[in-house]
Order: C-alpha cells, then structure tokens, then sequence
C-alpha cells in the first residue's frame, strides 16, 4: 500500500486494507499500527480505529488490547467454512439468474476482466493476478444483480486469500484463469445450468489448495521429529546399537 491522498475516510481505508489482502500484500498474522496507518494515509488515529474496527466486525482483522491489530490468521477449518459460504452465494445467484436472461453488457464486462487476469499472468505481476482472480467472483456477483452480496462476497474471499500459500504459482493462476474463461462462455451461451455446474468445480479446486497450507502450529516440526518410531524401526534401530556395541566395546574402568 503506497501512500494515497485521496484516502480520507474510514471506509476508504478499509477497501484499501482488504484490497491488500486480495493481493496477497499483507500475510495473516501482519500487525495493523494505527499510528503507522495514520502517517501512511495522512490522516488522523481516529478515522484509521474506525476502518480496522470495521475491519473486525467483517472477521478480516482482530484485536489485542494488549497487542494491537493484526489481519487475522484463520484456520484451515475456518477457511473451508467461508468456502461454504462463498459456495451458498455463489451457486444461489447463479441459479437464480436462470429466471433472467444475462445482459451482453455483463458479459463484456467480465471478458474485459479476464483480459485484465491475463495480462497480470503473463506480466508476473503476483500481486494483481492475485486481486483479480478474487474479484472476478466478485464482478460477477455485481454482473447478476447483487452489489449487496458482492461486499460479503469480497470479505469471504479475502478470507480465503488468507488461507492459501502466499505465493500462487503461474500454473494455478493460469487454470483459475482458464476456468473463470469457461464459466463466462457459459453465461454467454445462455446455459446458467453449466455455468453453476463449472463454478462449483472452479470454487472446489481452488479450495483444495487449502491442503497445501503448511500447518500454523509452531510445535509440528518437533512433534515430528518426537513420534514414536515404527515397530521396524525399533528393531533396525537395536540392531545398528547391537553392532555398533560390539565393534566399540565399553572401556573397564581403571
């Protein structure tokens, strides 16, 4: 987040903290100074506690009376809850829309987004590719109707966000992309059927990635390195020391 004049409301502060995150820009767990966010946006303390007070009551950040603000550090558990949320959403708007033809404008709108996800992937650009990807299901949800539930929708997405590993490789970002090309030529051929039958698998691959999350519990490394060996590896484990009693026999004391 680079500094910004025109930031000069607490709203305006919170779209740009949960923009940050869609970008993959702020890591969960990253602490939220006020008076650090105050300098950067050149505002006051107060309107900054108000963004991340919004910011809490959205479940993006959380507070320490002690500690201070951080952007929150979900779990895989609860990021499959949000999956399921978003999945309600989603899947809902789009079934609902088979009462309605989509608009052409829609349809261009999101071709024209794609095209944006394209050129961030082929730039390199991590952090866009990273926003855009997010907000494609976010367009969307505006595209069909809905700017109510596109706010809830960018909350769950930056939920998810937090979950997944801080880098996405350019083949994961390439088949979201490829995916996200399927399901607006669906809308575009007027089959909504489809289009929510490849959201569905779109929103269950992405979220199969949570599997790559490595584990936030400081103590796996050595409960690893603690578990109990293996009946086999007991007995190899007696063997070696058999051996190794034998070829360097204890020393009798003097």
């Amino acid at each position: 987040m680079g500094t910004n004049p025109s930031v000069k409301s607490s709203s305006q502060i919170a779209i740009r903290i949960t923009e940050a995150i869609l970008a993959k820009q702020l890591a969960p767990g990253t602490r939220l100074g006020e008076q650090q966010l105050a300098d950067l946006f050149g505002v006051s303390r107060t309107l900054v506690r108000e963004a991340l007070t919004r910011l809490m009551a959205r479940g993006i950040v959380t507070v320490s009376a002690r500690r201070g603000w951080f952007v929150i550090e979900p779990t895989p558990e609860e990021a499959r809850e949000a999956f399921e949320a978003r999945r309600v959403i989603e899947l809902g708007l789009l079934r609902q829309a088979r009462m309605r033809p989509i608009p052409e404008a829609a349809v261009g709108q999101l071709r024209e987004h794609i095209a944006r996800e394209e050129a961030a992937i082929a730039g390199a650009d991590v952090g866009a590719r990273s926003y855009l990807l997010g907000d494609f299901h976010v367009c969307l949800c505006e595209c069909l109707g809905n700017s109510l539930l596109s706010e809830t929708l960018r909350d769950l997405t930056a939920r998810t966000t937090l979950t997944a590993m801080l880098h996405q490789s350019s083949e994961q970002a390439e088949d979201s992309c490829s995916e996200h090309v399927l399901i607006v030529e669906a809308l575009e051929r007027g089959d909504l059927e489809q289009a929510e039958q490849l959201m569905q698998a779109h929103l269950l691959h992405v979220e199969s990635g949570l599997n790559q999350v490595r584990s936030s519990d400081p103590l796996e490394p050595l409960r690893q390195a603690l578990a109990p060996v293996s009946h086999e590896g007991a007995v190899k484990m007696a063997a070696v020391t058999d051996i190794m009693s034998h070829r360097h026999p204890p020393k009798r004391p003097q």
